[in-house]
This record gives structure tokens, sequence and C-alpha cells, in this order.
């Protein structure tokens, strides 16, 4: 319910105007040792996105301070992790970072080009815009194709540039993907929270799995595929008790080991069909 409530006043905030909530404070209780990396992490969502969304940051962390079954080196990795995937590399992110990148140098910036798809460029866009752009691009078969986009800071045209594509972070929470990844974390929190009452031995290897997805273009989308084959495949079905996976943990690194890059998974496929079957075969016997 913390989390709900946070969300909707941040998306609150940037309806309204800018973002002036105080910074928040680390979560009380917190273990003295963790408290200089997640001030950090608070300090780098504030400078993403802004105060209240650095609190919704806080408020999903202290579902896990102090809980039963969550030791310091797993709340530090769900801490770390967190952060990576609620400051995830957009179009909008890159352009900031270049900025401060540029301001810190003594001569221009030179420029960086990556190479994104075309349905995550539209997709940073707030949806209203971006949804009808995508059932297009959809149609006509073009959603994933690959385009390069150069950001530099080599002239003051092209730092006005990057400071309209940073200036579009104010709109970044009605985009469609920070919905793709909104849901994405809750998901990933919901299986912590089933593992540590369902099969805690497991729950490491579960936080883990967050860091199958990074970057942004096709190693993203194909990161974010694979996470999900596993948890549909082998994490949510043993939490149902449809899959009498007894080392969870076990069956993940077994899975994860078989990922090669792959859009079809033919392999992960493979071997997640593998690990169930086993598993079944075993409880039969």
């Amino acid at each position: 319910m913390a989390s709900v409530l946070s969300s909707l006043r941040y998306l609150l905030a940037d309806i309204i105007g800018d973002d002036d909530e105080p910074a928040p404070l680390p979560p009380a209780n917190l273990p003295a040792v963790l408290v200089p990396e997640i001030r950090a992490a608070i300090e780098r969502l504030i400078d993403y996105q802004g105060p209240s969304y650095a609190q919704l940051y806080v408020d999903r962390l202290k579902r896990f301070v102090g809980r039963p079954g969550v030791d310091v080196a797993m709340l530090e990795d769900i801490a770390r992790l967190m952060v990576m995937r609620m400051s995830y590399e957009d179009p909008i992110r890159i352009a900031q970072l270049k900025l401060v990148e540029s301001a810190a140098a003594s001569a221009p910036s030179g420029g960086d080009r990556k190479k994104f798809r075309i349905d995550e460029l539209i997709g940073a866009l707030p949806a209203v815009a971006a949804e009808p752009v995508l059932d297009v691009l959809e149609w006509a078969g073009w959603a994933h194709a690959p385009i390069s986009i150069r950001f530099s800071a080599a002239n003051r045209w092209q730092v006005r540039r990057l400071k309209i594509e940073a200036a579009l972070r104010r709109w970044r929470l009605f985009s469609v993907r920070y919905a793709t990844e909104r849901v994405w974390v809750e998901r990933w929190l919901h299986m912590i929270d089933r593992g540590l009452t369902k099969q805690p031995p497991a729950v490491p290897a579960i936080v883990r799995t967050a860091d199958m997805i990074q970057g942004y273009g096709s190693t993203y989308r194909h990161g974010l595929a694979d996470w999900h084959a596993i948890i549909d495949g082998l994490v949510k079905p043993t939490f149902d008790g449809v899959l009498p996976l007894t080392d969870l943990a076990a069956a993940i690194a077994e899975a994860r080991a078989a990922i090669v890059p792959d859009p079809r998974q033919v392999a992960l496929k493979r071997k997640i069909a593998e690990i169930r079957a086993r598993a079944m075969s075993q409880a039969s016997a």
C-alpha cells in the first residue's frame, strides 16, 4: 500500500508542476552499514526523476527492512538492483548523463552513438502519444527496426538538443516504457515476498535475477523476455504448488546457464522444459 500511495504522490507532483518534496530519508532501522549506499541511491533517483520518485524507492525498500529471512547481504542486493532498475537507461537518461559529463569536462564533449529499437524510442514518450504510433509501427512491421542516435555536446546546438531530450524526464512516468518497468519491479518484489514464505533458500537467486535485465535496445528486450520465461516457467509454478521443485535456486541457476543470445529462446525454453519434466518425474517416482 505504501508504494502505491508513493506512486500516486509523485505522479501528482509531475502533473501539477515541479517536484518540490524534500529528499527522503533512508528507512528507519536500516542496518548502519547500508546507510551510505541507500543515501547514494536516493540522490541518484532524485537526479533521475525527483524526490517523490526517490521516496517510492524508500517505500519499496521498507518492505524488507527488519523482515525475518532478509539479512544484510540480501537487503543490500535488493537495494542495489532496485535502484538500477528504477534508473533504467532510456534516451532521456542518456541525454541527462551526457549533459553532466559535458559540464564536468574542460573541453567540449564528444559524441556517443547508441543503438535503439524504434518502439523503444517511441515508448519513451507519454502513452497517449506513443500508443497510436506504436500500433502503426506494429502494423507496418517496423516496430523492432534498429535506429542509431548520436548523443553529443560538441557545440551549443547539440547541447540544446540534449537539454530538450533531458527535459522529457518530466513526462517519463507517463511513458509506455515506465509502465513496463513499474510492473516489472513490482512483480520482482512480489516474487521475493512469495519466496520468503514458500522457499526461503531460493530467495537470493530470485533477487539476483534482476541483473538479467540491463541496458537498452535488443540487450534489454532479450533480458526481459528471458527473465519472464524463468519466472513463468519455474518460479511462479513452484510457488503456486503446481511444480514440485524442491531446489528452486539450483533450477534458476541451471536455466540461467542455458541462456544464449537468441530472440527465440530455443535453448532456454528447452532447458526449462527439461527441468520441469525432471521435477515431475522425481515427484511421481
